[in-house]
């Protein structure tokens, strides 16, 4: 594996753009119409509350309480997207990143200026994204089917491309362990190549990546659709969303040992008529899910350490993601269908650097 050159990535990129713009002009012009339309119907139904607390807080159980600060409200704090992923608080710049995933973006928000901006731009169809333990971003490319590390100066140094001599399918999710090492997951979605996602080449896994030799290692097939992962503040637990689970979706469990061996596969929770995506762990053990979909389920959905569904932040939209920044750890940021949303917390997300 070796660092890419600019204009190696930017050869690829124009190449398979080509090939998909080929195929596709219809459905990019109404791919273009739909971003339109999907934006406008979010900016008419969305208003902040001027009321305390926040009504699209629903606490369902006295726990919830603790973890919320009820002189806070949700605030808006980008929009005109048409589908959000992979926030991560990019903590070296103190900015908030995430990828507008079919606008080929990896956007920045500024908390100081309110301004957003874009990070990278093409972003080869970036889905997840987070911090490794020295704060570089980790990203994965739905187009180029791969992970990647942005070092410190700049350079985009490629960590895995494939498995088993064949191409990854659309890596979607990533977490890294205090250890270091990197897990992500790579269903088999395609092809949708209004996200970059080609055909799948192989079968949907959970791997985990060596920092130091880029070693790769397939640690879970059996999971159906494997999309969002997150780590118990212990790192005793590993949670996985089996998003293609029938009749509903569920979030997985397995203990995970101290030489990152994985045992005890459990349904921890059953969605129901929910839809779990992205999550993320409070330093209390409680889990924050991406939640989905229609009116009384989009937003958030938070578990405690048991599966006990303890409280909701309702939104106008599905949320795909969430992820805690701020200096404190205690801002709640959701990506969503068309906008990203935050809400001030009591609680903290566990910490991603060392």
């Amino acid at each position: 594996m070796k660092n890419d050159s600019k204009r190696a990535s930017s050869d690829l990129h124009t190449i398979q753009r080509r090939h998909i713009l080929m195929g596709g002009a219809g459905l990019l012009g109404a791919g273009i119409f739909s971003k339109i339309k999907n934006a406008q119907a979010a900016e008419a139904v969305w208003s902040p509350s001027v009321r305390l607390p926040d009504p699209a807080i629903k606490i369902l159980d006295p726990s919830f309480e603790d973890l919320i600060n009820t002189l806070s409200t949700v605030h808006r704090v980008a929009t005109g997207f048409e589908w959000t992923e992979g926030p991560v608080w990019f903590g070296v710049a103190n900015v908030l990143l995430f990828s507008d995933v079919r606008g080929d973006r990896i956007m920045k928000w500024d908390p100081m200026t309110k301004e957003t901006t874009p990070f990278r731009y093409p972003s080869n169809y970036a889905n997840g994204n987070t911090v490794d333990r020295q704060g570089r971003l980790l990203t994965c490319e739905g187009e180029t089917r791969r992970i990647t590390r942005t070092n410190f100066d700049g350079s985009i140094e490629v960590m895995c491309d494939g498995y088993d001599n064949k191409p990854l399918n659309s890596p979607n999710d990533i977490v890294c362990k205090s250890d270091g090492t990197i897990w992500f997951t790579d269903p088999a979605f395609g092809p949708n190549f209004a996200e970059g996602a080609w055909p799948p080449s192989q079968t949907a896994r959970v791997y985990r990546i060596d920092p130091q030799t880029h070693k790769t290692v397939g640690v879970l097939d059996d999971v159906p659709g494997p999309n969002g992962l997150c780590f118990s503040p212990d790192e005793k637990t590993l949670y996985v969303v089996a998003s293609r689970h029938k009749p509903n979706r569920q979030i997985w469990a397995y203990d995970v040992s101290s030489d990152n061996k994985l045992s005890n596969q459990r349904v921890f929770i059953d969605c129901g008529k929910g839809a779990a995506d992205g999550l993320r762990a409070d330093i209390h053990g409680n889990l924050w899910c991406g939640w989905g979909s229609g009116e009384g389920l989009d937003g958030v959905a938070v578990f405690n350490p048991a599966g006990k569904m303890i409280g909701q932040i309702l939104l106008p939209e599905r949320c795909p993601n969430v992820t805690f920044g701020g200096v404190h750890r205690n801002e709640l940021y959701m990506t969503s269908h068309t906008s990203v949303y935050s809400l001030t917390l009591k609680t903290q997300g566990v910490k991603q650097t060392n």
